[in-house]
């Protein structure tokens, strides 16, 4: 099997080079992100995407799979085309090569079955879709999704899907395509709006989240909105009394933006706080970070919350870390009751796709957005359409077309 390695820039450019060298029928083996040097390595260079190919592959049948027979079963195989090599009798080649020193029976047997090992797994996360009878315009979309952070699988499900959905007549139309998969994602996006208030009723919402994915400027930036653009009565409660400092920023902006303010670190002291503030029209709680690991202060913090009485507990995440991560703060933070879920930090990363998978669940809905440090400016309510655009880099995540 002749395997050849394409390194380029995008991977549009690196699987175009594949198609034009080997062919619509190569099948790729793996890609990666490398490191390139300059000035005979001692410099580093740019990044590049390498792509590991080879037209040497069958790909794998439209059908299922066809259950061998125990015999063969037994026995392993590799046969790869017509010009494949069987396992059950060396050809005298080999046998020349072993008796030389060169190589083995055994070891040309153990490399051929990883080659057939990671070429099963290779078509089993293909399925039965192997891109190469997909139209250029196709194609060129599933470079895009991987681009924007998608896995390759589910880059290759988005296109099946736009595919099996548009128009035979308008399927190499881009714009038609990314508009189609757009409205596919914002379908698969759950928002739940802003903190919505009632004339003459306190309402009640916390933020909690893990350290450092910026709770009290997001704080600061509600508080700020809704005291000084909707002109409602906002109150601040602080139980972040861990972090250095942590108090003496909220109550800057406390003052900043003439609004009460209290501080507890108690149950007791909590629902004394919430008391005092049962004029108001809205109650903001900031809350310590929690590891989503200590399972006993986050026990404690629902303790606070329920003393509270809170009607909405916003989750707050930085859109910065992994589709795992995400998984495991949301799981590990339901001991709190979380209600929504706000992303921060949106101008610190690179793309959203990677971490479509789990908001396309719905676990939480989304609430709110935010895109920077500035109060109280850079904070939105989340809009699923706007989200979609942004996964697919339609839309800068600062918020600007692009």
């Amino acid at each position: 099997m002749e395997v050849h390695t394409f390194r380029a820039d995008t991977m549009h450019e690196a699987l175009a080079l594949v198609r034009r060298e080997l062919g619509p029928d190569a099948a790729i083996l793996r890609t990666r992100e490398v490191r390139t040097a300059r000035l005979f390595g001692l410099l580093p260079g740019p990044r590049k995407i390498e792509v590991t190919a080879s037209s040497g592959v069958n790909v794998p049948s439209r059908l299922p799979p066809v259950e061998p027979p125990r015999e063969a079963m037994a026995r392993p195989r590799a046969d790869f085309g017509a010009g494949g090599l069987s396992l059950e009798s060396p050809s005298p080649e080999t046998r020349s090569l072993a008796f030389r020193g060169e190589t083995s029976v055994h070891d040309v047997r153990n490399r051929l079955e990883s080659m057939e090992h990671m070429l099963h797994e290779l078509c089993r996360r293909n399925g039965s879709q192997s891109g190469h009878d997909w139209p250029d315009s196709l194609f060129r979309l599933y470079t895009d999704l991987i681009d924007a952070d998608l896995s390759e699988e589910e880059a290759r499900d988005w296109v099946e899907r736009v595919r099996s959905d548009a128009l035979r007549d308008r399927i190499d139309d881009p714009s038609i395509l990314k508009t189609r998969i757009g409205r596919m994602l914002e379908s698969e996006l759950a928002v739940c709006g802003p903190i919505r208030l009632s004339r003459g009723q306190r309402r009640v919402a916390a933020l909690i989240g893990p350290t450092g994915v910026g709770k009290t400027t997001t704080i600061a930036k509600l508080a700020a909105n809704f005291r000084l653009r909707e002109n409602r009565r906002v109150g601040l409660i602080t139980v972040d009394t861990y972090r250095i400092a942590a108090v003496e920023q909220l109550r800057t902006y406390a003052d900043i933006i003439d609004l009460p303010m209290q501080v507890v670190s108690t149950p007791r002291e909590m629902r004394e706080a919430v008391q005092r503030f049962s004029g108001l029209d809205l109650v903001l709680i900031d809350t310590a970070g929690r590891s989503p690991k200590d399972e006993i202060k986050i026990r404690e913090l629902r303790t606070l919350l329920t003393e509270a009485r809170a009607d909405e507990v916003h989750l707050v995440v930085s859109s910065v870390i992994g589709p795992r991560a995400l998984r495991q703060i949301i799981d590990h933070f339901q001991t709190a009751s979380p209600t929504a879920m706000l992303l921060t930090k949106l101008d610190e990363a690179p793309s959203l796709g990677g971490l479509l998978p789990v908001l396309s669940e719905g676990r939480l809905p989304l609430s709110y957005l935010t895109n920077g440090q500035n109060v109280p400016d850079d904070i939105e309510v989340a809009d699923a359409g706007k989200l979609a655009r942004m996964i697919l880099r339609l839309e800068h995540l600062s918020g600007a077309e692009s």
